[in-house]
């Protein structure tokens, strides 16, 4: 099956990873992305939507129609926010724009969405427990699939803008601790890979850790 994917987040590391993994697969016809700034990536597949509002897709929702595949790879840090505005950008965003994609799309999307590992709905920790409630949410919905990716650090793709700081400084840890706890360690690049299987092929889970993205990507 072809891919005709949306993705959200492509401004950021994670999504910039996936956005790249997207334009070099032959299994990809055509990749819509949509963010509040450019990418600064041209390639024949991609075209870009820009939205200063996520909260606000009328302008633009129609042109989400046709796409059989979303990857979700928007977020912001909850360092700084209280829980009701990271709630707002996090849980209340993702069904906001989800709720669009399949007014369009109906039942015919797998819809596969980064949050992190350690999510968990029960968690005291605040991030953990918006995140969970959100893919509990996504799980629910009308999706032909959904699946929850929950990476933790994942080495960066060569080459690319968007890498974090101090992902530059600690990715020489990455072989001897994806040894150590591979539950927790992974690639940007397997990412965006099991996404792409998963999205075309399925998953036996509709939640993946690092381990699961791997065997995945390998599929």
């Amino acid at each position: 099956m072809k891919l005709r994917v949306i993705i959200t987040g492509a401004t950021g590391m994670v999504g910039e990873g996936v956005l790249h993994e997207c334009l070099l697969s032959p299994d990809v016809e055509q990749v819509l992305s949509i963010s509040r700034r450019p990418s600064g990536q041209t390639h024949a597949k991609l075209r870009e939507i820009l939205v200063a509002d996520f909260f606000d897709l009328t302008a633009v929702a129609d042109q989400l129609a046709g796409y059989n595949a979303c990857f979700f790879c928007l977020g912001v840090s909850s360092v700084g926010l209280k829980e009701p505005e990271y709630r707002r950008l996090t849980y209340e965003l993702a069904l906001h724009f989800v709720r669009t994609l399949l007014a369009r799309n109906g039942p015919d999307l797998t819809f596969c969405y980064v949050s992190g590992a350690g999510t968990d709905s029960e968690s005291r920790q605040m991030w953990a427990r918006v995140k969970g409630a959100t893919e509990n949410e996504l799980l629910a919905l009308g999706f032909r699939a959904a699946h929850m990716f929950r990476p933790g650090f994942l080495r960066p793709t060569p080459g690319l803008q968007n890498t974090l700081g101090y992902y530059r400084y600690i990715s020489w840890l990455y072989p001897v601790m994806s040894r150590l706890a591979p539950r927790y360690f992974g690639t940007l690049a397997g990412l965006g890979q099991a996404m792409l299987r998963v999205a075309q092929g399925g998953y036996p889970r509709p939640v993946l850790e690092a381990p699961d993205m791997v065997a995945a990507a390998n599929g």
